[in-house]
């Protein structure tokens, strides 16, 4: 592969950029798909997950997490790449993305690609791109392994099909909560556009699971299903409004994820927040566990948050929240109450709760037997009882719950208010070094030179 790439710039030189611009969509998970290697083309695809997330038997997988281009013909007031800003710009050619994946797939630094872009020209040229660059992928280098892409709103609702057959996963973001937030913050993008692909998406998972049981060779149709991210904090809603949308997104179109990414300052706008404490970290880590309870653990929107109370309190987690305003339902007695209730007490999740259901049949439980089953005691002592009796003598009040549950909030992880968990890693990085790779070491790590 040469160096130098039309333009006058390096592959390696786009490769620093569209890394680089990619590093704010967090829309990568494990990709739900199961593909063992057939003989013929090159890799699989593990169910585990992908992109700096962790597998179920603690390893890290990894992606190649890059935009096509950072060319935008959108000016979207909180995006570092709108048209607006004067930044360096690059655009990879889809030959050139198929040859860094293969490349470094072939010397194990990635298990797959997420791909996304700017929109260069208008979205039916860009969504052209990326169909072309899969294909490519698929069909001339014989890549077998995980493959993310975007589908671009206001596509052709043609090349969106094409490439979602490809693709293992796609994903259309929903960029912010609601539609009013859209228009004040992003003018050239409509909810309707937005939705349209999803519903497309949706509709063409639904039936090509009908094909696949009546032909079991149909090609799969977005296997891994499809996923959104929202940014948070960049517009007023509340954290029952954004609980509500994320609800709606679950169920009216089937998604697998919703991701909630908190709003970094990169453009100076004065229709944006200033973020005197940074970007809000902390909230965005709540919104997460509280998807959790909705995904999970059988609670609504309306049950977490109200009108009333439309807000988190971010010193303790959604469900420790949601339990200190219902102490009417509790404590719980872990020897006869449902399985439904015993997974809601905070400090007991899933896998603890089906233990305890279990155990209890041939056993009479206590509180040493709920620590060894994983219960998170110091958490779940105010709201349960074993035999009738609680661990210690407690009050059954609010206050007196929260400033306990709350007295070692500066032990646990303090999330930093610089933005810097936002940094993507690098292939290249290494925490023992002293000094930065220059790019002419980049390259050569890149290719096998050193």
């Amino acid at each position: 592969m040469e160096y130098l790439a039309a333009g006058g710039m390096t592959v390696m030189d786009k490769l620093g950029i569209l890394s680089d611009a990619a590093k704010y969509d967090v829309a990568c998970t494990s990709s739900g798909v199961d593909r063992k290697g057939n003989g013929r083309d090159m890799g699989n695809c593990v169910a585990a997950g992908i992109c700096h997330s962790f597998s179920a038997d603690g390893r890290c997988i990894s992606l190649l997490k890059i935009l096509l281009t950072n060319e935008c013909i959108y000016d979207c007031k909180y995006c570092l790449n709108r048209k607006s800003n004067d930044i360096p710009r690059a655009t990879f050619t889809p030959e050139e993305v198929c040859d860094l994946t293969m490349q470094f797939y072939r010397r194990n630094y990635i298990e797959g690609l997420f791909l996304s872009s700017g929109i260069i020209q208008n979205p039916n040229y860009t969504m052209e791109l990326i169909y072309r660059t899969i294909w490519i992928l698929r069909n001339r280098c014989r890549f077998n392994g995980y493959v993310h892409v975007k589908a671009i709103p206001g596509a052709d609702p043609r090349l969106i099909q094409l490439t979602g057959y490809l693709a293992d996963r796609m994903s259309v973001n929903l960029e912010l909560p609601t539609a009013e937030g859209l228009k004040n913050l992003a003018p050239n993008k409509h909810r309707k556009t937005i939705l349209a692909p999803m519903r497309q998406i949706q509709n063409g998972i639904t039936e090509n699971k009908n094909e696949l049981v009546l032909y079991r060779n149909a090609p799969r149709f977005v296997g891994g299903g499809q996923s959104t991210q929202m940014i948070i904090g960049a517009t007023p809603e509340s954290d029952f409004q954004i609980m509500n949308v994320a609800e709606s997104l679950y169920q009216k179109f089937s998604l697998k994820r919703v991701f909630y990414s908190a709003f970094v300052r990169v453009n100076e706008d004065k229709a944006l927040p200033a973020l005197p404490g940074g970007p809000p970290l902390l909230r965005e880590h709540r919104l997460y566990q509280a998807d959790w309870l909705l995904r999970f653990y059988g609670f609504k929107a309306e049950e977490l948050l109200s009108e009333k109370r439309p807000f988190f309190n971010v010193m303790l987690d959604p469900k420790e929240d949601w339990a200190v305003r219902h102490l009417e339902q509790f404590p719980v007695e872990i020897n006869r109450a449902p399985y439904e209730m015993i997974v809601r007490v905070p400090g007991i999740g899933v896998k603890s709760a089906m233990r305890i259901v279990n155990a209890r049949r041939t056993a009479s439980l206590d509180f040493s037997s709920l620590k060894k089953i994983g219960v998170v005691l110091k958490r779940a002592l105010y709201f349960i009882t074993c035999n009738g009796k609680m661990m210690y003598r407690t009050k059954l009040e609010e206050d007196y719950i929260v400033r306990n549950l709350t007295a070692d909030v500066k032990n646990r992880q303090q999330f930093a208010s610089d933005g810097m968990s936002y940094r993507q890693l690098s292939l290249f990085d290494d925490t023992v070094l002293g000094a930065n790779p220059t790019a002419a070491d980049n390259g050569k790590v890149a290719f096998g030179q050193l």
